[in-house]
């Protein structure tokens, strides 16, 4: 088993806020540990979007130069996956699949979440080509065409007015969703939204291309894309190991933090999906950003707070 010296942080995921959080912090001169499994929740999509610069890079190819920038700074990667975690002094010993053992002093989350997708076939496997959840991640590329929304919860209303803006074909299938309010109603019908009721029993492909929604009666729909509500649940092995508790909300649960990332664990900070279900890429960087600007002024105010104490006792001991 490797143990390794401890480090400033150690930062478990290696996505957008991680990435973001470990140059940060290294560009402060600051020891960290990036622990990354390589399985980022958006490798299914062609492109990332809204991300200034740089629109529509493919997704592994900006977590490929995220980490470069990181390791040119000083950053460490084990690429593995993190699946202990308990406190060790002051610190904390972070247990690797492989064996190794990490030490820090601070930790961050950066652990995303897991979409949980309705049990409906086809939609696991379009997942992030042409079965879609986020409007602003994904809707550019489906403006003007026929889309299907896969009504699982209340919001799926909100989704459908969502892409409406973006085409004049949505159909709105209610599927397992609760009926909608008179208020939803006269909002649908005004923006021209198909509503079809039943249950929907699978996603027709032809080679591997989404052509028809196909209720369980056999009615067939022809759309191009579908969208769907998952929920949203932070993976949280780690911090519920550490003491801590998931979040619920109606989109799904995650680590509940203060500013800039903090949670109510001591020493513990969470950024991204972790603690920000709705969090795109840019929103993802720029949390990492300030949870590591967080995290090493509370290592500044520790070392500062460390050298006073030395300071006294050397002077005691003359």
């Amino acid at each position: 088993m490797d143990t390794y010296q401890t480090t400033d942080t150690a930062i478990v995921g290696g996505g957008p806020a991680g990435l973001s959080a470990a140059v940060t912090l290294a560009r402060s001169l600051r020891s960290v540990v990036v622990v990354d499994a390589g399985e980022p929740r958006n490798a299914p999509a062609e492109g990332a979007h809204n991300v200034l610069g740089q629109d529509g890079i493919a997704p592994r190819d900006l977590l490929a130069a995220g980490r470069r920038e990181a390791q040119e700074y000083g950053a460490r990667f084990h690429d593995d996956r993190a699946v202990t975690a308990r406190r060790r002094g002051g610190g904390f010993e972070l247990g690797l699949a492989g064996g190794t053992v990490v030490r820090a002093r601070r930790l961050l989350l950066a652990t995303g979440l897991v979409d949980e997708l309705p049990d409906v076939p086809g939609v696991r496997e379009l997942w992030g080509s042409s079965v879609l959840h986020c409007a602003y991640c994904h809707g550019w590329e489906v403006r003007g065409r026929r889309i299907g929304v896969l009504g699982t919860s209340p919001a799926s209303v909100h989704q459908a007015m969502m892409f409406r803006q973006l085409s004049e074909h949505v159909t709105l299938f209610v599927h397992t969703m609760p009926d909608p309010d008179d208020d939803a109603w006269e909002r649908l019908a005004g923006l021209g939204v198909e509503v079809v009721d039943g249950l929907v029993r699978m996603l027709r492909t032809d080679r591997g291309v989404l052509r028809a929604v196909v209720l369980a009666d056999g009615h067939e729909f022809p759309v191009d894309a579908v969208t769907v509500m998952p929920r949203f649940v932070a993976r949280s092995d780690l911090f519920e190991q550490l003491g801590g508790t998931l979040t619920e909300h109606p989109m799904g649960a995650f680590v509940a933090t203060g500013p800039m990332g903090r949670t109510d664990l001591p020493g513990v900070w969470a950024a991204g999906n972790t603690s920000d279900l709705a969090a795109m890429v840019a929103a993802a960087e720029g949390a990492g950003v300030a949870a590591a600007t967080a995290i090493n002024a509370d290592l500044v105010a520790e070392d500062a707070d460390t050298a006073v104490r030395a300071r006294a006792e050397r002077y005691a001991a003359a």
